[in-house]
Protein backbone atom coordinates (compact mmCIF):
# COMPACT_ATOMS: atom_id res chain seq x y z
CA UNK A 1 0.00 0.00 0.00
CA UNK A 2 0.90 3.13 -1.17
CA UNK A 3 1.41 6.98 0.66
CA UNK A 4 -1.79 8.62 -0.29
CA UNK A 5 -4.69 10.52 0.96
CA UNK A 6 -6.42 9.85 4.11
CA UNK A 7 -4.02 6.64 4.46
CA UNK A 8 -2.36 6.12 8.41
CA UNK A 9 1.40 6.50 7.62
CA UNK A 10 3.98 5.25 10.37
CA UNK A 11 7.33 7.00 10.33
CA UNK A 12 10.90 6.54 12.12
CA UNK A 13 12.93 9.15 11.45
CA UNK A 14 15.60 11.66 12.82
CA UNK A 15 15.38 15.74 11.67
CA UNK A 16 18.80 17.91 11.61
CA UNK A 17 19.42 21.55 11.10
CA UNK A 18 22.74 23.12 11.19
CA UNK A 19 24.38 19.67 11.79
CA UNK A 20 22.43 18.89 15.30
CA UNK A 21 20.06 16.08 15.87
CA UNK A 22 17.03 18.33 16.91
CA UNK A 23 14.07 15.44 17.14
CA UNK A 24 13.20 12.09 16.19
CA UNK A 25 11.20 9.54 16.58
CA UNK A 26 12.25 5.38 16.24
CA UNK A 27 11.11 2.30 15.95
CA UNK A 28 9.72 1.84 19.50
CA UNK A 29 7.97 4.94 19.53
CA UNK A 30 7.19 5.66 16.34
CA UNK A 31 5.63 8.83 14.74
CA UNK A 32 2.07 8.34 12.73
CA UNK A 33 -0.26 10.44 10.78
CA UNK A 34 -2.91 10.73 8.46
CA UNK A 35 -1.78 11.71 4.96
CA UNK A 36 -3.39 14.84 3.11
CA UNK A 37 -4.71 16.10 5.93
CA UNK A 38 -2.01 19.16 6.77
CA UNK A 39 -0.79 17.11 9.90
CA UNK A 40 2.60 17.50 8.41
CA UNK A 41 4.74 19.82 6.83
CA UNK A 42 3.97 20.22 3.45
CA UNK A 43 7.16 19.81 1.92
CA UNK A 44 7.69 16.34 3.79
CA UNK A 45 4.29 15.39 2.80
CA UNK A 46 5.21 15.61 -0.35
CA UNK A 47 8.30 13.18 -0.54
CA UNK A 48 6.26 10.82 1.40
CA UNK A 49 3.63 10.93 -1.33
CA UNK A 50 3.78 7.45 -3.08
CA UNK A 51 6.35 5.53 -0.86
CA UNK A 52 5.35 2.02 0.26
CA UNK A 53 5.68 0.39 3.86
CA UNK A 54 9.70 -0.09 4.41
CA UNK A 55 11.08 2.78 1.65
CA UNK A 56 13.19 5.18 3.40
CA UNK A 57 13.87 8.85 2.87
CA UNK A 58 15.86 12.20 2.92
CA UNK A 59 13.82 15.33 2.63
CA UNK A 60 15.63 18.56 3.47
CA UNK A 61 12.83 21.65 3.91
CA UNK A 62 14.23 25.02 2.96
CA UNK A 63 13.27 27.81 6.28
CA UNK A 64 10.87 29.43 3.58
CA UNK A 65 8.72 25.93 3.94
CA UNK A 66 9.13 25.21 7.53
CA UNK A 67 9.09 27.51 10.22
CA UNK A 68 9.16 30.71 8.10
CA UNK A 69 12.49 33.83 8.54
CA UNK A 70 13.40 34.67 11.34
CA UNK A 71 11.83 37.89 12.32
CA UNK A 72 12.78 40.61 14.78
CA UNK A 73 9.23 42.07 14.96
CA UNK A 74 8.62 39.51 17.47
CA UNK A 75 11.52 40.32 19.83
CA UNK A 76 9.92 42.24 22.31
CA UNK A 77 9.51 43.62 26.13
CA UNK A 78 6.78 41.88 28.31
CA UNK A 79 5.86 43.88 31.20
CA UNK A 80 7.23 42.26 34.23
CA UNK A 81 3.49 41.87 36.14
CA UNK A 82 2.21 40.11 33.49
CA UNK A 83 4.37 37.03 35.19
CA UNK A 84 2.69 37.83 38.49
CA UNK A 85 0.41 35.31 40.21
CA UNK A 86 -1.27 35.80 43.50
CA UNK A 87 0.54 39.18 44.01
CA UNK A 88 4.21 37.47 43.60
CA UNK A 89 6.24 37.92 40.45
CA UNK A 90 6.57 33.80 38.94
CA UNK A 91 10.58 34.64 39.04
CA UNK A 92 11.35 30.93 39.01
CA UNK A 93 9.69 31.41 35.41
CA UNK A 94 12.03 34.15 34.10
CA UNK A 95 14.91 32.27 33.15
CA UNK A 96 16.83 33.11 30.17
CA UNK A 97 15.78 29.91 27.23
CA UNK A 98 13.33 28.99 29.55
CA UNK A 99 9.68 28.92 27.23
CA UNK A 100 6.14 30.60 28.69
CA UNK A 101 2.91 29.94 26.76
CA UNK A 102 1.05 33.18 26.72
CA UNK A 103 -2.17 34.05 25.11
CA UNK A 104 -3.01 36.33 22.18
CA UNK A 105 -6.32 38.29 22.24
CA UNK A 106 -7.64 35.76 19.88
CA UNK A 107 -7.38 32.90 22.59
CA UNK A 108 -4.17 31.32 20.87
CA UNK A 109 -1.12 30.25 22.38
CA UNK A 110 2.18 31.66 22.04
CA UNK A 111 5.29 30.22 22.96
CA UNK A 112 7.72 32.42 24.08
CA UNK A 113 11.34 32.16 24.78
CA UNK A 114 12.94 34.37 27.56
CA UNK A 115 15.53 36.65 26.62
CA UNK A 116 16.53 38.66 28.84
CA UNK A 117 15.13 40.00 32.44
CA UNK A 118 15.29 43.76 33.07
CA UNK A 119 13.76 45.57 36.48
CA UNK A 120 10.53 46.52 34.24
CA UNK A 121 10.18 44.12 31.59
CA UNK A 122 11.10 40.73 30.28
CA UNK A 123 12.17 40.36 26.46
CA UNK A 124 10.41 37.86 24.91
CA UNK A 125 10.68 35.91 21.79
CA UNK A 126 7.98 34.84 19.81
CA UNK A 127 9.63 33.51 16.96
CA UNK A 128 9.09 29.07 16.47
CA UNK A 129 12.71 27.90 17.69
CA UNK A 130 13.56 26.63 14.24
CA UNK A 131 12.40 29.95 12.25
CA UNK A 132 15.31 30.92 10.08
CA UNK A 133 16.75 27.20 9.97
CA UNK A 134 16.57 24.51 7.28
CA UNK A 135 15.17 21.20 8.35
CA UNK A 136 16.68 17.57 6.82
CA UNK A 137 14.48 14.54 7.75
CA UNK A 138 15.43 11.35 7.22
CA UNK A 139 14.33 8.31 8.04
CA UNK A 140 11.90 5.68 7.06
CA UNK A 141 8.20 4.63 6.23
CA UNK A 142 7.07 1.61 8.67
CA UNK A 143 3.87 1.11 8.10
CA UNK A 144 0.60 2.36 5.45
CA UNK A 145 -2.68 1.42 6.27
CA UNK A 146 -6.20 3.18 5.65
CA UNK A 147 -8.14 5.15 7.96
CA UNK A 148 -10.79 4.60 9.64
CA UNK A 149 -14.07 6.69 9.33
CA UNK A 150 -13.69 7.75 12.98
CA UNK A 151 -9.57 8.76 12.46
CA UNK A 152 -10.83 10.63 9.48
CA UNK A 153 -13.34 12.71 11.78
CA UNK A 154 -11.11 13.20 15.07
CA UNK A 155 -7.59 12.69 14.46
CA UNK A 156 -5.44 9.55 15.12
CA UNK A 157 -4.89 11.10 18.61
CA UNK A 158 -8.00 13.69 18.62
CA UNK A 159 -5.99 16.19 17.18
CA UNK A 160 -8.76 17.22 14.81
CA UNK A 161 -11.17 17.72 17.31
CA UNK A 162 -11.68 21.63 19.52
CA UNK A 163 -9.41 21.61 22.19
CA UNK A 164 -10.72 23.26 25.17
CA UNK A 165 -8.84 26.85 25.89
CA UNK A 166 -6.50 26.66 22.64
CA UNK A 167 -8.38 28.34 20.36
CA UNK A 168 -8.94 24.80 18.55
CA UNK A 169 -6.06 23.82 18.08
CA UNK A 170 -5.23 19.50 19.08
CA UNK A 171 -2.47 18.08 20.23
CA UNK A 172 -0.91 15.67 18.53
CA UNK A 173 1.96 12.99 19.52
CA UNK A 174 4.99 14.83 20.65
CA UNK A 175 6.97 15.40 17.55
CA UNK A 176 6.53 19.12 17.12
CA UNK A 177 9.00 19.52 14.13
CA UNK A 178 6.63 17.05 12.11
CA UNK A 179 3.70 19.26 12.86
CA UNK A 180 2.34 21.15 9.88
CA UNK A 181 1.22 24.23 11.59
CA UNK A 182 4.42 25.07 13.75
CA UNK A 183 4.02 26.43 17.16
CA UNK A 184 2.69 29.65 16.44
CA UNK A 185 -0.08 28.30 16.09
CA UNK A 186 -0.97 24.76 18.08
CA UNK A 187 1.21 23.43 20.73
CA UNK A 188 2.62 20.63 22.66
CA UNK A 189 1.10 20.73 25.80
CA UNK A 190 3.23 18.73 28.58
CA UNK A 191 3.77 19.25 32.30
CA UNK A 192 4.79 23.08 33.01
CA UNK A 193 2.29 24.34 30.19
CA UNK A 194 -1.23 25.31 30.17
CA UNK A 195 -3.61 27.90 27.97
CA UNK A 196 -4.72 30.44 30.35
CA UNK A 197 -7.27 32.76 30.84
CA UNK A 198 -7.28 36.11 32.39
CA UNK A 199 -5.86 39.28 31.21
CA UNK A 200 -2.44 40.63 32.25
CA UNK A 201 -1.20 38.51 34.72
CA UNK A 202 -0.44 34.69 35.33
CA UNK A 203 -2.57 31.74 36.48
CA UNK A 204 -1.78 28.28 38.61
CA UNK A 205 -3.71 25.72 36.25
CA UNK A 206 -2.63 22.34 38.10
CA UNK A 207 0.77 21.03 37.70
CA UNK A 208 1.55 23.98 34.96
CA UNK A 209 1.79 27.35 34.73
CA UNK A 210 0.54 29.94 31.90
CA UNK A 211 0.82 33.62 31.19
CA UNK A 212 -1.76 35.71 29.48
CA UNK A 213 -0.17 38.56 27.62
CA UNK A 214 -2.14 41.45 25.19
CA UNK A 215 -2.31 40.19 21.39
CA UNK A 216 -2.61 42.18 18.24
CA UNK A 217 -4.22 39.29 16.31
CA UNK A 218 -1.27 38.28 13.85
CA UNK A 219 -0.73 35.56 16.00
CA UNK A 220 1.97 36.78 18.33
CA UNK A 221 1.59 38.25 22.10
CA UNK A 222 1.90 42.39 22.67
CA UNK A 223 2.36 43.97 25.84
Amino acid sequence: MKVEKNKVVVLRYEVETEGKVVGSATAEEPFDYIHGTRTILPKLEEALEGLEAEAEFDCTVAPEDAYGAYDLKKVFDVPKSTFVVDGQLREDLLRVGAYIPLLNSAGEVCQGMVVSVGDETVTMDFNPPMAGKALRFRGQVLGVREATPQELLEGLHGEFLPSEGCGGCGHHGGHGHCHGHGEGHCHEHGEGECCGHGEGHCHEHGEGECCHGHGDGDGCCHS
